[in-house]
Parts: structure tokens; C-alpha cells; sequence
């Protein structure tokens, strides 16, 4: 009978041996840390490694020791010009004391998104919702100072805020879009009227610019004109010592023979009274259809 009992002890007690050895060894991760209560009280704290405790006499709290991200739930916020805005933001915040993270707070993994809640209705309602859609980052700042300040008792620093969305609502979200569409079709119109007035402008001075080459050109000829005039007048004085008579029949000859028209000169006519004055000289072919004319 007793070694009965023996053979049914024995299983059992190595069985239990096993299951508190089993229960003693606890391992720290490097991402973590944790705190040893014994019998509710606190008694280290545990780096990251194997950590052997006494069960059911010491308790284990494991604390993270990375950066946390959290997300701040989608709310509702009156901005200063008494409009509607939903927002919702991220924190990112890191435990660098553990002891007070446990202890000082009840749940700082909820206490931070409610805190962040709060904190952003309070900032949000100090400018209107057009500077709220203009100073996000001064928004995220503000948040995040006044989030470190409030969880530095609790052993936990805001590495940052990031603001997510500002949707106000869809009746003031139109009115924004058209002033908006409105602004831009402003600008368009004072762009077009910019350009028209720069072509016009390049256009006038273009035509000024093509009168003046114009006039210039008038001149120039006018100029060329009067040089010949002097030259030929110039001429005159030297060659002909101030027969200007005879320049003028020369010119006049010229004219005349410059088709080779043929005329009849009557038999004894003196030849410069033909030069000087061809009234009376009449072409041959001219004369011909006259004499016609009389028979007819």
C-alpha cells in the first residue's frame, strides 16, 4: 500500500517541480523592461534577460521602453469662429521611467489619447478654422509641449503630434471650395488681362517701331535725292561755268532719245533750238497719223 502511494507521489511531486521551475523563469525582451512586486509591493526592477522569480510570491509587470505610437479617436471641435471641424491625430511617445508609469497613472495607454483629446479641443478653439487648415505644425507643437508637460509626472515623453485631418462640414467645405474657385479664376483673369495688355504693347510698339523705319527710309531717299541734286548742280558750276541752259538741253536730249524715238527735223533747222525746246519736234510716226487724219 505505501509503495503504492510512493509510485503515485512521486509523478505528481516531479510533475509540480517542473511546473514551478517552469513558472519561475521569465524572459525580458530588449524592446522592454519590467517591474518585480513581491507580495504587491514593489520590489526591483528587471533588466532585459532572464529573470527568476518565485511564483505566487513575486509578480512581473513588463513595460515597453520603444517608441509607442497611439492613435487620437476622430472628435468633434469647435474652432473660434464657432464652426465644426472633425479631427483626429497620432502621439508618439516613449516611457522612460517605468516605475512611474505603472504607479503614477492607472493606464497610461489610455490616459494619453483622452489627455490628447482634451488637448487638442482646447487649442483648436483658440483660432478659427482657416488658421487651423494654415497652422497644422503650429498646432502639432503646441500639442506635443503641452503633452510632454503633463506626462512628465508619469515617467513618459511626446516624442511628437501629428495632426491628421481638419475636415470641416460639407456646407462650409463648399463655401471654402468657391471662394477658392473664385480666387483662381481671379488670378486667370488678371493673368489673360496682363498678357493681352503685353501683346498689345509689344504690338504699338511694333508699328512705331515700323513708322519709324518708314520715315527713316523717306529721309534717307530724301537725303540721297538732294546729295545727287548738289552733285549734279555742283557738276554744273565746274564743267559748265554756269551754263545751266545747256545742262537743262542735255537732260531734255536725253529724255527724248531715251526710247530711241526717231524725229524729222526739218532742213535747216538749228539743232540746239531742237534740244532746247521739243515742242516742235514731232516723231515721225506721230506725224504720219496727222497728215491721216487731214486727208480723211
Amino acid at each position: 500500500m505505501v509503495e503504492a502511494l510512493f509510485a503515485i507521489c512521486i509523478p505528481v511531486f516531479g510533475f509540480g517541480v517542473l511546473m514551478f521551475a517552469v513558472m519561475s523563469v521569465k524572459i525580458i525582451r530588449p524592446v522592454e523592461k519590467a517591474l518585480v512586486e513581491r507580495f504587491g509591493k514593489f520590489h526591483r526592477v528587471a533588466e532585459p534577460g532572464l529573470l527568476i522569480v518565485l511564483p505566487f510570491v513575486e509578480n512581473v509587470i513588463k513595460v515597453p521602453t520603444t517608441e509607442i505610437r497611439v492613435d487620437v479617436d476622430e472628435q468633434t471641435v469647435i474652432t473660434k469662429d464657432n464652426l465644426n471641424a472633425n479631427v483626429d491625430a497620432i502621439v508618439y511617445y516613449k516611457i522612460h521611467d517605468i516605475m512611474k508609469a505603472v504607479y503614477n497613472i492607472q493606464d497610461y495607454r489610455t490616459a494619453i489619447p483622452s489627455l490628447a483629446q482634451t488637448t487638442l479641443r482646447a487649442v483648436m478653439g483658440k483660432m478659427t478654422l482657416t488658421e487651423s487648415n494654415e497652422n497644422r505644425q503650429k498646432i502639432n507643437q503646441s500639442l506635443e509641449e503641452q503633452l510632454d508637460t503633463e506626462t512628465n509626472q508619469w515617467g513618459i515623453d511626446i516624442i511628437r503630434v501629428e495632426l491628421q485631418r481638419i475636415d470641416p462640414p460639407d456646407d462650409v467645405q463648399q463655401a471654402m471650395n468657391n471662394v477658392v474657385k473664385a480666387e483662381n479664376e481671379k488670378i486667370a483673369a488678371v493673368d489673360l488681362a496682363t498678357a493681352t495688355e503685353t501683346r498689345a504693347d509689344g504690338e504699338k510698339r511694333g508699328s512705331v517701331k515700323v513708322a519709324e523705319g518708314e520715315a527713316k527710309a523717306i529721309e534717307l531717299r530724301a537725303q540721297a535725292r538732294a546729295n545727287a541734286i548738289k552733285l549734279v548742280n555742283e557738276a554744273a558750276q565746274k564743267y559748265f561755268k554756269g551754263d545751266a541752259q545747256t545742262l537743262k538741253k542735255l537732260e531734255v536730249a536725253e529724255k527724248a532719245l531715251v526710247n530711241n524715238t526717231k524725229y524729222i527735223i526739218p532742213e535747216g533747222t538749228n539743232l540746239s533750238m531742237v534740244i532746247s525746246d521739243t515742242a516742235g519736234v514731232v516723231p515721225i510716226a506721230q506725224d504720219k497719223k496727222k497728215k491721216n487724219e487731214e486727208e480723211a
